[in-house]
């Protein structure tokens, strides 16, 4: 049993088209892929849902900072 054949076998599918993937451009199978999803990321398709924020309403407290650290001579 050849444990190369047998892992390409199982890879999961390209999640852009759903054919093999490649070792070369792994998950994706071809560059065409991989640089579609890459496109939808910089364009905002995918995105992680945030509640929305009311830009007219401001914070009680202001955010503290730590101030930069000095080098001592």
């Amino acid at each position: 049993m050849n444990i190369a054949n047998d892992n390409a076998s199982k890879a999961a599918p390209c999640p852009i088209c759903r054919k093999p993937s490649t070792q070369t451009y792994r998950p994706f199978c071809s560059k065409r892929c991989a640089d579609v999803d890459l496109a939808r990321w910089l364009g905002g398709t995918y995105a992680i849902p945030a509640p929305p924020v009311d830009p007219d309403e401001e914070d009680d407290e202001p955010v503290q900072r730590r101030p930069a650290p000095r080098d001592e001579d």
